[in-house]
């Protein structure tokens, strides 16, 4: 009788244990690579790239194949990120302009912090520069610039890469927080993959890294060869459009495609390296199990693709992006799964208050990415897409509609009008917008254009 009684006991002990460490609110990891497309991933079908941890978090966790952003440059992407919001509500639309206390208040790491988490930020921040909200944070490691240089001289004088500067700073947040009895959001911002702005942008790899990819093929992107640029309308076919200005010193020959695609895949590795370090930190404190991992790129980024270097435009290159939800805190429904929903940056704020069981902001634009898993909220048909920093010639405004198999672009200083058929033709490279035959899908893109134009504001 005594040994049954010590038996319910101790399954009861280890029942309530277990639930309560269900009912224990999450970690939460933030991973962000910058100008990282969305097939630079070999859990993506990439053959080439050698991404091994990124991989492994795929497969222990969910894959979105369809992920985009709403604004494929920096600082909007980032805002975006931080708010919920499409720029069309959070205002940021260049490299100065700053949250202001109101927004700053309901991103994420504020809300997460009111709710008692600690919070910390690594790495790039990239939204304005002097009022960086270095004090909302109780660990902060980002210098309060607008873009980091790759090379960093350390306390100790010596240079360190970028990337290995941040995967430093990931383990001593990791260890001073990881005992701590409140749970943690740490958002870690890598500069890598980005070119080294210059004249000419160079890519600086770590040494250990720089003999990687050297013997293997790197294959040309189709839409590389000269005529798809020479199809593109005269007001944008310019050599002072920033995307072929930057074309020419990296990509213009078959050669330098190929040395800036293997230095670009070199920085993605030495980023995959940083995250195999951190899961195996997770895992030495033993906190691997109660955290959840997201990692997302902040824009893609063309490496040729319509004789172009770089973002910004509604191809499939700029906006389509990397994105992983894993960790051991993931309900193990959603484990090892590969999502078509249509997943965008403005959902990553919503997705990470869902997780820590915080209330979401009525004015955030996104939803909960893992409600759509797990059926409660039906997946998004179509989003959005605007990009109005600068201006012609260097950068024409560009908005559109991008649907589960259409893309409406419209080019609004020209009234240039592009529409490709993603399902059939997903290099894009015919545009539909002038054949009688598509008329009707043509209307029906404008129409829902004009509806989503108006709802993001």
């Amino acid at each position: 009788m005594q040994r049954t009684l010590i038996i319910i006991a101790l399954a009861l002990a280890y029942t309530c244990a277990a639930l309560a460490q269900e009912t224990k609110r999450p970690n939460i990891i933030f991973l962000l690579t910058d100008d990282h497309r969305w097939d630079a991933l070999g859990a993506m079908g990439n053959k080439v790239i050698r991404t091994p941890h990124l991989d492994a978090l795929a497969g222990r966790g969910i894959l979105f194949r369809n992920a985009h952003v709403t604004t494929a440059i920096c600082m909007v992407s980032r805002a975006s990120l931080l708010s919920g919001q499409y720029m069309s509500r959070h205002g940021i639309n260049d490299f100065n302009t700053d949250f202001k206390p109101g927004a700053l208040a309901n991103t994420y790491p504020a809300l997460l912090k009111k709710a008692g988490y600690k919070v910390g930020f690594i790495g790039k921040f990239g939204i304005g520069v002097k009022n960086q909200p270095d004090t909302l944070f109780d660990y902060w490691a980002a210098k309060k610039e607008g873009q980091p240089q790759y090379e960093l001289v350390n306390e100790s004088g010596r240079i360190i890469h970028h990337t290995d500067s941040v995967g430093k700073d990931i383990a001593q947040f990791l260890d001073r927080f990881a005992a701590n009895d409140a749970p943690f959001c740490l958002s870690v911002s890598f500069k890598a993959p980005h070119e080294l702005d210059g004249n000419p942008p160079k890519y600086p790899v770590q040494e250990r890294f720089r003999a990687l990819y050297e013997n293997t093929p790197i294959p040309d992107p189709l839409t590389a060869a000269p005529q798809y640029w020479d199809s593109l309308p005269a007001f944008f076919r310019t050599d002072q459009n920033i995307g072929r200005d930057r074309w020419k010193p990296l990509l213009s020959t078959p050669e330098l495609r190929r040395q800036t695609t293997r230095d670009y895949y070199r920085l993605i590795s030495g980023v995959d390296e940083v995250v195999g370090n951190m899961v195996a930190q997770l895992k030495n404190l033993k906190i691997d199990q109660h955290t959840i991992i997201i990692f997302m790129g902040d824009n893609g980024f063309s490496l040729g693709e319509h004789g172009l270097e770089g973002k910004w435009f509604g191809y499939e290159e700029s906006i389509r992006v990397p994105l992983i939800i894993s960790g051991g805190a993931l309900p193990k429904a959603l484990r090892g799964r590969s999502s078509s929903q249509l997943a965008l940056n403005i959902d990553i704020a919503p997705t990470i208050l869902a997780f820590a069981g915080a209330p979401v902001p009525l004015d955030m634009q996104g939803y909960d990415l893992t409600a759509v898993e797990q059926k409660k909220l039906r997946p998004r048909k179509d989003f959005f897409y605007e990009h109005t920093y600068l201006g012609s010639p260097r950068l024409p405004k560009v908005e559109g509609v991008v649907s589960t198999d259409l893309k409406y672009m419209l080019y609004t200083d020209h009234g240039y009008e592009e529409l490709y058929d993603n399902a059939k033709d997903p290099h894009e490279t015919i545009n539909l917008a002038k054949r009688a035959s598509k008329k009707a899908r043509l209307e029906a893109m404008r129409k829902r254009y004009v509806e989503l134009k108006q709802e993001v504001k």
